[in-house]
């Protein structure tokens, strides 16, 4: 299973995809792992439900659209985390960053989005300090990394239902990983040398036609 100093070690040695945000939104997201009992754990925040925002109810990374005001497209992930959460990233350690990856929703595909990892071995509790988070919470990475936890998620696009494949978060009820968060887990656990074993269903190119 992946631990601290192998992960450290893969993603100081990864290169990762980058993609010119100009003429398209910017926006970028905190992966935050801390120590668990046995393995790592990485924060996942439930997005509240509101008409209009693509990610409405998504299990997600912390973060959010890139402001004017954000020297970089790192401080913009870590200004929504503080916003989101009221987990300040000044005392973490920025050990690698993901592949930039585009929004595929027809509301997002005009989006390029960004993620930096980030060790924290202390930090605190969380404090949910915005009304688009609903719920925050840590996840171990074994628990991301078994297939026991593995789910079809479908999506109604219109006429069409569209099987995406996600991994199931939730104790008391589903809460399930997929779209962007689970495509950025993708990448993170191939260039830590433990990739997610394949779904039985593929997962969709890109469904921006479908609502055309």
């Amino acid at each position: 299973m992946t631990h601290f100093p192998r992960i450290r070690e893969s993603l100081a040695t990864y290169s990762p995809e980058l993609k010119s945000s100009e003429g398209l939104n910017a926006a970028a997201v905190s992966m935050i792992l801390r120590p668990g009992p046995t393995v790592p754990e990485v924060l996942l925040i439930e997005r509240a439900k509101r008409e209009g925002d693509p990610w409405s109810g998504h299990m997600a990374f912390p973060g959010g659209r890139a402001d004017p005001s954000d020297a970089s497209i790192q401080q913009t992930g870590e200004r929504e985390t503080l916003e989101e959460v009221g987990l300040s990233l000044e005392r973490a350690d920025v050990i690698g960053r993901l592949d930039d990856l585009g929004g595929r929703a027809a509301a997002a595909n005009k989006m390029v989005v960004s993620a930096h990892v980030y060790q924290f071995d202390d930090p605190g509790r969380l404090v949910i300090q915005s009304s688009e988070v609903a719920e925050a919470f840590w996840v171990p990475l074994d628990h991301l990394t078994d297939p026991d936890n593995y789910v079809r998620h479908v999506m109604q696009y219109g006429e069409h239902e569209i099987p995406f494949p996600g991994i199931n978060v939730g104790d008391d009820r589903p809460r399930v990983v997929w779209g962007l968060t689970y495509r950025f887990l993708e990448v993170f656990f191939e260039a830590t040398g433990t990739p997610l074993l394949k779904h039985d269903i593929p997962d969709p190119e890109d469904f921006a036609r479908i609502s055309e």
